[in-house]
């Protein structure tokens, strides 16, 4: 595909020099025959080189870049141009990237001789998550005497999937592996002794609980011996997401429903590691997203398959209806884990669909609180419409814990905290239901 020739500068430059002296024969008639003269020429020689410039040129155009890219990081796309022709082609290249994102290289000139061909280098930073598309090409060719150009439309399509930048999630929570701080989010080791799995009989040591003392086994062996535990393992972890309208709620670049998500992963990588299968479903939204509870690096690959490209609605959730689609997909207990946006009106809806999941599963519920709300609050008021904002702020959160008191759930399975601090506060909640053995 070609869009119609269209004179360069060159040309324009050749039609002002053949109409300035146009007026200067005009005042010189002995101007005339080299003016007339030049004006066959330039015709002749625009007219000749539109005609080689018609054609489309045999250019071979391929794109190589990475088929899955994390969201808001920079990445690589790398154009080769293979000229297949027999005369050498000047071109400007642009590439049919999706325009939202930042973008750094191109324009590029090329120059490429016949039977050579050039790579064209640039990057690309994608500002949000899920499928996105190329298009072929724009090449604008220029003719050989440079008197006009073309933009030729060549290549293939290329698709790709941006997914959540997992590596950071994965540093966060590496980073917090080794000790537990609950400012700093971090994650606290199984101690020995820990846990409620039978692991081995061991010789005691000092600091073990005598809870854990083997009567019998010190009896036969006429030494204390220890029953050492470990934590429950094979367990299923299972996440009720949000997707509905309050999830496009935005602190500063980030909304909350990428908070969230990237919550859920971050936890779901950590329940492999300790053992779980992970699953998902979420309420909400324009459709409800099933992810069954799988084990090990193929269930967390399979949740991050199945999440990248979801984005939340404009539609209110159905708390009840969710817990009923949950119950009825669940069969062995599980550690259910619901995301969303608490509101006062939701209280009497929230607080059923947890009893009725209760009932069966161990539930916790998370709900983002607007970080601005906090840094309002904080703030000192010093003007009238400061006041008004701050009276207003407090109103909401005063509401706002007056819906969560009325849902009567226990403060260990309730979570009310700002979206930037949900991934440590859920990890955290994890391993203490995990050592526990609430499971």
């Amino acid at each position: 595909m070609a869009d119609a020739l269209t004179p360069s500068r060159t040309l324009l430059a050749v039609a002002g020099g053949w109409a300035l002296l146009g007026a200067a024969a005009s005042h010189v008639p002995a101007l005339v025959p080299l003016w007339q003269g030049a004006g066959l020429a330039a015709l002749v020689a625009a007219c000749a080189d539109a005609w080689i410039a018609r054609r489309t040129p045999q250019l071979r155009v391929e794109r190589e870049l990475a088929g899955v890219w994390p969201v808001g990081t920079w990445n690589k796309v790398t154009l080769k141009l293979h000229n297949e022709g027999a005369r050498a082609l000047a071109l400007d290249l642009y590439d049919d990237y999706p325009t939202s994102w930042d973008m750094q290289g191109l324009p590029h000139a090329s120059q490429i001789a016949p039977g050579e061909f050039a790579a064209v280098t640039y990057h690309l930073c994608p500002d949000q998550r899920g499928p996105a598309g190329f298009g072929p090409a724009h090449l604008r060719v220029r003719s050989p005497l440079r008197l006009w150009q073309r933009i030729h439309r060549l290549g293939e399509s290329s698709n790709i999937k941006v997914f959540p930048d997992f590596s950071k999630l994965l540093g966060h929570t590496l980073s917090a592996t080794d000790r537990r701080a609950p400012a700093a989010g971090a994650i606290r080791k199984r101690r020995r002794g820990e846990g409620t799995d039978f692991r081995q009989l061991r010789e005691y040591r000092d600091g073990d609980s005598m809870r854990s003392i083997d009567w019998k086994a010190t009896a036969r062996r006429q030494k204390p011996i220890t029953r050492e535990y470990q934590e429950e393992r094979d367990q299923q972890v299972v996440f009720l997401l949000d997707t509905g309208r309050r999830m496009l709620a935005r602190d500063d670049v980030t909304t909350h429903f990428d908070h969230a998500l990237n919550a859920v992963l971050t936890l779901g990588f950590l329940a492999q590691k300790q053992g779980d299968a992970v699953g998902l479903m979420t309420f909400g939204g324009a459709e409800t997203r099933w992810l069954a509870p799988v084990k090990g690096r193929n269930g967390l690959d399979r949740l991050l398959a199945g999440v990248y490209d979801l984005q939340p609605a404009e539609m209110a959730p159905d708390y009840l209806q969710a817990a009923s689609n949950l119950l009825g997909r669940l069969s062995k207990r599980a550690f259910v884990v619901i995301i969303t946006n608490l509101r006062d009106e939701d209280d009497t809806a929230l607080r059923s669909a947890c009893e009725l999941m209760s009932s069966k599963h161990l539930v916790i519920c998370a709900s983002l609180r607007e970080k601005v709300m906090d840094g309002t609050r904080a703030q000192q008021v010093d003007t009238f419409a400061g006041a008004l904002r701050y009276s207003a702020t407090v109103h909401y959160l005063q509401q706002r814990r007056e819906a969560i008191r009325r849902l009567g759930i226990r403060a260990e399975r309730l979570i009310d905290i700002t979206p930037d601090k949900l991934s440590n506060a859920l990890v955290n909640r994890y391993l203490d239901i995990k050592e526990s053995g609430q499971l």
